[in-house]
């Protein structure tokens, strides 16, 4: 039966993506008893970072209770984090600082201040954490020991609910794509949407991470849980890396790698959009993605009922100039990274459109044991991908080709 033919007792409404209105656009944050409008301005161009041990921002009175994002720098570094076997990464320096309220502050220093939120041992450079905030109006970060270099900090009202907070894993294709660099002025991804939907102000993090595969997400996925695993939904890029070369050694690992990351993160109630990997420029990079690894993602969209992302693969196939000299990056210089947050941004429209979205009615699949949904099999040269009760299945064979199916 469909949502909409049910009597009207808002059925749909517990599937709709609730708006949380973003409060701090173009708010002045004050920072060592100077001001900055960088911090609220909505880019992440990598120059206008702020190095502070104590900033705050005036968010306004009303909110019971918001989603603070807040994105750092590291020198050097796009990448989230130090997730990457392959290569090590930068960490960024503000590991731990407290997040203060105020409700009587006029200059983000003076008034009566409390404790919402501590974080320690923080690893990642973008992140953010829903805080009481009735009777508030100001937001404090404070560190005793260590100095932050603060890009954006973002704060949504999340009174009558929070459920439009994204994280966008990724490779380095995410961390120079989905990252704005110094010469871009791209809209991002929740520009974008907000344009579409007025009322729609998506809390955006951004998680690309150089060199990373699948198993290295596997092996901290505790920290990108401890991370992110407060938001909804986890918008993913991969493949690049898990099947670099253009072979097929890596694919029964990446499938079952990614059926790991999707049960763990339906375990904590997280919706996953998965893309399609990118196309190389193969005259360039010198190789193309196999294409079983597409039939893969495809078949675990379809087994697990996930919602389609961007068909990356086709787009950077028959546009291979908005990728980098390397064949295999788009960024900012050549306008991939442009094409990466439209093509995200009309993969996720058809959500904030639909109040009855799949990705919704699907939320309760995952088990708290965080038991499989599905089994991944490699046999008799071709991958087979089936739910528990094999009432749905697909296998294909090295070439990519669907031999088998049963729904």
């Amino acid at each position: 039966m469909k949502l909409w033919t049910l009597p009207f007792f808002c059925a749909a409404c517990a599937f709709a993506i609730q708006p949380n209105a973003l409060l701090t656009s173009g708010k002045t944050a004050y920072v060592n008893g100077t001001t900055s409008t960088y911090l609220t301005d909505g880019s992440l161009i990598n120059w206008k970072y702020v190095d502070t041990k104590d900033v705050a921002v005036e968010v306004g009175e009303g909110p019971s209770k918001i989603f603070l994002a807040w994105e750092l720098h590291a020198a050097g570094c796009v990448d989230w984090g130090n997730f990457a076997a392959g290569c090590p990464h930068t960490q960024t320096s503000l590991t731990d600082f407290a997040i203060l309220t105020s409700g009587n502050s006029t200059t983000g220093v003076d008034g009566d201040w409390d404790t919402a939120y501590v974080v320690t041992n923080n690893q990642v450079l973008a992140r953010g954490v829903a805080i009481d905030f009735e009777g508030k109006s100001w937001v404090r970060f404070v560190s005793q020991e260590n100095t932050g270099s603060f890009l954006e900090i973002e704060a949504f009202d999340i009174s009558e609910g929070q459920n439009d907070t994204w994280f966008f894993m990724g490779t380095s294709i995410s961390s120079m794509g989905i990252k704005q660099q110094d010469t871009d002025t791209t809209a991002t991804t929740a520009k974008l949407i907000h344009e579409q939907f007025p009322n729609f102000t998506p809390a955006m993090l951004r998680g690309g991470v150089s060199c990373v595969n699948t198993t290295d997400i596997v092996n901290h996925l505790s920290e990108y849980l401890e991370a992110v695993g407060n938001v909804n939904f986890w918008a993913i890029e991969m493949g690049t890396n898990d099947g670099w070369g253009g072979g097929t050694w890596n694919l029964a690992t990446y499938v079952q790698n990614l059926q790991t990351i999707i049960d763990s993160a339906k375990a904590r109630g997280i919706s996953i959009v998965l893309a399609r990997t990118l196309a190389t420029d193969s005259s360039r990079a010198g190789w193309q993605v196999a294409p079983e690894f597409l039939a893969a993602e495809d078949s675990l969209v379809e087994v697990n009922g996930l919602y389609k992302g961007p068909d990356f693969y086709t787009f950077f196939k028959e546009h291979p100039e908005y990728l980098a000299s390397d064949g295999v990056h788009p960024n900012a210089e050549t306008g991939g990274g442009a094409q990466m947050h439209r093509l995200w941004a009309e993969a996720l429209a058809p959500i904030y459109a639909d109040t009855t979205s799949a990705l919704y009615k699907n939320r309760s699949l995952g088990k708290a044991s965080g038991q499989s949904l599905v089994k991944v099999l490699f046999r008799d040269g071709a991958v087979e991908i089936q739910t528990p009760g094999g009432e749905k299945s697909k296998s294909f064979d090295v070439h990519g080709r669907v031999i088998r199916q049963v729904k």
